[in-house]
């Protein structure tokens, strides 16, 4: 099973998505295409020893900026290394595709050519967000529809349950909706109408939960649905606020040479909090409901979540989660009804 890499995007260059590629291979086995400029990437692998029936190079001419216009630009820049990168998966060469560059461009070229799984209204941004202990919980949608019927988020709690019970091994998920409190009639017209179709839905469907119970501190939930705008300025508002709080910690212990003492003492300790925080961990955020895997990945990221990113599409399609969504979907439409 072949992944492809977009390798010309994202905030760092080629050069880690490269290393993270070789390290998909040679410490998990698996392939990669990587799509970009050939000259530029056979010349970066050259630096590592890897196995060379495993990595292969798509030559693309071009790049999609992070500024560039995602509809435009995914029409006009068909030699692009993510829209390449997403036509191999399009046409069966791939069975996954894993961009870290403009989120909106990935989105609209799975879109245009992978196209959306039958019976999915909208596909969602499916992000892991870290918690207090156990695999993280997943929120969805973090930013692909903005505005939402109440039957999009009934689809995203369908779908999240599958990916949280087959890539993250949770036997049987929780699942809720956001909102701003825990009785059954808060929230607003989507999500309340939102709460009557999910109780209909045989999964284990909790009701609202509220911000906190994304973390581990209150409620305890596994999958969370919202809207998109709504997702998405909560996933922005985790990511500063971990970073903040990790400011302030080393600004606070550069203060005190009794409190560096301390951190020497506590650094594998602070090591383990920052690897469950690090996105990297996880590779990036599915787009689900697509014909095939796609995974948008953090403008930042280095060769470890390159390397996770192969790693969690290789696991989608061993789990067969799409063809479990698909299924899902259509068995939920009789309950839902049809919906545009």
């Amino acid at each position: 099973m072949w992944v492809a890499v977009d390798a010309m995007s994202g905030d760092y260059g080629p050069e880690c998505i490269v290393e993270g590629a070789v390290l998909a291979v040679r410490e998990l086995g698996l392939s990669v295409s990587l799509v970009g400029d050939e000259q530029e990437l056979l010349d970066l692998l050259l630096k590592f020893d890897y196995d060379t029936e495993k990595i292969r190079v798509v030559h693309s001419s071009e790049i999609i900026g992070m500024n560039d216009s995602p509809s435009i630009a995914v029409r006009a820049m068909e030699d692009s290394s993510v829209v390449k990168a997403v036509r191999l998966v399009a046409e069966k060469e791939c069975i996954g595709v894993f961009s870290p560059g403009n989120t909106g461009a990935t989105m609209a070229a799975a879109l245009l050519h992978m196209g959306r799984l039958p019976g999915v209204l909208r596909p969602p941004i499916a992000a892991p967000i870290p918690r207090e202990e156990g695999p993280p919980v997943l929120l969805l949608d973090a930013g692909a529809n903005v505005d939402c019927k109440p039957e999009y988020l009934a689809q995203f709690a369908v779908m999240g349950e599958i990916y949280s019970r087959e890539v993250f091994g949770i036997q049987n998920p929780k699942v809720g909706i956001l909102s701003n409190g825990e009785e059954d009639k808060k929230g607003n017209s989507v999500t309340v109408k939102a709460f009557e179709i999910l109780k209909k839905i045989p999964f284990n469907f909790i009701g609202n939960v509220e911000g906190r119970d994304l973390y581990g501190s209150g409620r305890d939930v596994d999958v969370v649905v919202c809207d998109g705008y709504t997702g998405n300025i909560v996933l922005k508002a985790t990511e500063g606020l971990a970073k903040s709080i990790f400011n302030v910690l080393k600004n606070s212990i550069r203060q005190s040479s009794l409190a560096q003492t301390g951190a020497l003492l506590l650094k594998s300790t602070f090591n383990a909090v920052k690897k469950r925080l690090d996105y990297a961990e996880y590779g990036g955020a599915l787009l689900l409901g697509v014909e095939g895997i796609c995974m948008i990945g953090h403008g930042s990221s280095n060769a470890l979540a390159v390397k996770n990113a192969v790693r969690v599409i290789s696991e989608c399609a061993k789990q067969r989660v799409n063809e479990r969504i698909a299924a899902r979907i259509l068995e939920f439409r009789s309950v839902m009804g049809d919906v545009v």
